[in-house]
């Protein structure tokens, strides 16, 4: 069973929060979150970090300044998940107002695999419409190394915008923008990639105001990308560190305004979302899955098409197919989570993964969806908190496997220690701490698990494999109520900066099956008389008559009421012979 455990925080911050006249309970989540002064709570687009500070930025600027003056053909090559169809749209949507002649290329992971390979340069360069003069990156390239090597031998320049971590060798690209790269002293190392291209485009409009290049009242407002910004910023799950918290928040506010993109207001009214109540948990696990179904299951240029157009109608076309591809993506990963639990009392009798000695879990199946394997190992993580690795086929006898992590487990690092001790074990890899993905030879998935797991058991301990549930502790009366769901709505929660949850002991009033599949709950404080009205999503089984409770407060509208309800995320029976 999994610990529950209160945040600590600093007294020195909560009274200095406190003192500046923020209630008790968000002195207490804010300083828990690493929040030392008021001034980290600023959201206003002055506080956001200078480009300037953005290592080789304004050499960048500088080249596509040139590139649009010289009337050269960009082509941007995008990722497949949200944070590179957003990345793609920023670029295309600011190119496009600064006057560039500009078209994207987004690779089908099902032909060509991740980022800029030497398949990928060779169909830029033998489209219909011509070999282009530069290649831009976004969310990809700083691994690049045979891609560029490529589109050099065939006089393409290549400018590379990334975030990832770089591998021992970095690629011999015109120029390189990423926050993680040697030498980049940027304060914050936690930029998506549409963060990265954001900067480059701000650098970008500086270059040219220098060089008188737009009319009086004519320059283009970039702040009109910060939809896109904040959609690809929480969708990919990077860091809310204060400046990300900027962008989110910013976008989140046009969004609300109603200004957002064309296509963003279109997904939000395919799901039925209110666009004036949008919050980052609409963005990460509403709208961002929609548009990652296109790469997991097609083709990510129906989400970038969606993101770029500002055709109303096309718009709502292009958010119903994605919306479509979504569901099917979710009877794909409910069938392969069903196949790889009950394949897993098989695995652990071998290997002893998720109950005995084993510290990770490494699975494979040729049946699997390639482009839902993240999803599945990420469900598995949860299960089990431990680092599993999930594969399906891939190409000529390979297998691609992609990973999530536990908070203790870098997985990038894991997957750099197995290539060294191993050569040749591991064909190509790349990720960040918590994601990764990689590809071996379907003949070495044994010898790969069996070094995965050594690796594990090296750099783990028990103690990192306890599952701990952080809450931000219990509440009382006063603090329990509709302005406290309010107040958490507005604000941004994410990576780094969980949203705020709760705990507490619960009699169970009263309790019914709603939608076939949730149940819905009257509950009744310990310490209290008051009833509080509770969800438990995707649950029949009904609740013993005591529970310890995990849960999130949210205000809930029905009939035209609104009424503060109890979200629960964990629960836990409690014996009364205990009491």
């Amino acid at each position: 069973m999994p610990n529950i455990t209160t945040r600590n925080f600093s007294q020195h911050a909560f009274n200095t929060l406190n003192q500046y006249g923020l209630p008790a309970v968000l002195a207490r989540i804010y300083a828990a979150r690493g929040i030392q002064q008021p001034q980290q709570l600023e959201t206003e687009l002055s506080q956001l970090l200078s480009f300037e500070q953005l290592t080789h930025v304004s050499h960048i600027a500088v080249l596509l300044a040139d590139a649009i003056a010289e009337r050269k053909r960009l082509l941007i090559v995008a990722d497949y998940d949200s944070d590179g169809a957003t990345a793609c749209a920023v670029a295309m949507r600011a190119l496009r107002k600064f006057g560039a002649i500009v078209d994207y290329l987004v690779p089908n992971r099902f032909e060509y695999g991740y980022g800029l390979t030497p398949e990928i340069v060779h169909l830029a360069a033998t489209s219909s419409a011509g070999q282009p003069d530069i290649l831009i990156t976004v969310d990809n390239g700083i691994a690049s190394v045979e891609g560029v090597r490529a589109a050099n031998q065939l006089g393409i320049q290549v400018l590379i915008t990334d975030h990832h971590l770089p591998g021992d060798q970095l690629p011999a690209a015109a120029v390189i923008v990423n926050p993680n790269q040697p030498g980049c002293n940027f304060p914050s190392k936690h930029l998506a990639g549409v963060g990265v291209i954001f900067y480059v485009m701000l650098a970008l409009r500086a270059e040219l105001r220098k060089r008188s290049a737009f009319a009086a009242g004519k320059e283009p407002n970039l702040a009109s990308l910060l939809d896109l910004v904040a959609l690809g910023t929480v969708a990919d799950v990077v860091r809310l560190d204060s400046n990300n918290r900027i962008l989110v928040q910013q976008g989140l506010q046009r969004i609300r305004k109603g200004r957002a993109c064309a296509g963003i207001n279109a997904l939000l009214q395919v799901v039925k979302r209110d666009f004036r109540q949008v919050s980052t948990y609409d963005l990460g696990f509403i709208i961002g899955p929609r548009l990652n179904a296109a790469g997991r299951l097609d083709d990510m240029t129906l989400g970038i098409e969606c993101l770029i157009t500002d055709d109303e109608s096309r718009a709502s076309q292009l958010a119903a197919q994605l919306d479509e591809l979504n569901r099917q993506r979710r009877e794909i990963e409910a069938d392969m989570q069903n196949d790889a639990l009950s394949k897993l009392a098989t695995v652990i009798e071998t290997q002893e993964c998720a109950t005995g000695s084993g510290y990770s879990l490494c699975l494979y199946d040729p049946s699997w969806h390639q482009g839902v394997i993240g999803l599945l190992a990420s469900r598995i993580k949860e299960k089990f908190h431990r680092p599993v690795i999930t594969f399906a086929p891939g190409n000529e006898g390979e297998i691609k496997g992609s990973g999530r992590s536990i908070p203790s487990f870098h997985l990038r690092d894991a997957l750099d220690l197995v290539s060294k001790r191993y050569p040749g074990l591991i064909l190509k890899f790349g990720g960040h701490a918590a994601a990764a993905g990689l590809t071996v030879h379907e003949q070495n998935f044994e010898r790969f698990r069996d070094a995965f797991e050594q690796i594990a058991q090296a750099l783990l301990t028990p103690a990192d494999l306890v599952h701990i549930i952080e809450t931000d502790g219990e509440l009382d009366e006063a603090e329990l109520n509709l302005d406290l769901a309010y107040w958490l709505a507005g604000c941004v929660w994410g990576q780094g900066f969980p949203e705020p949850n709760f705990n507490a002991c619960f009699y169970v009033e009263s309790q019914r099956v709603v939608g076939e599949k949730h149940l819905k709950l009257k509950l009744k404080k310990f310490d209290s008389h008051r009833s509080y009205d509770a969800i438990l999503f995707f649950q029949v089984e009904l609740l013993p008559p005591m529970i310890n409770a995990v849960f999130r407060v949210q205000a809930n509208e029905y009939n035209g009421n609104t009424t503060l309800q109890l979200l629960l995320e964990h629960w836990f029976p409690i014996d009364s012979m205990t009491l």
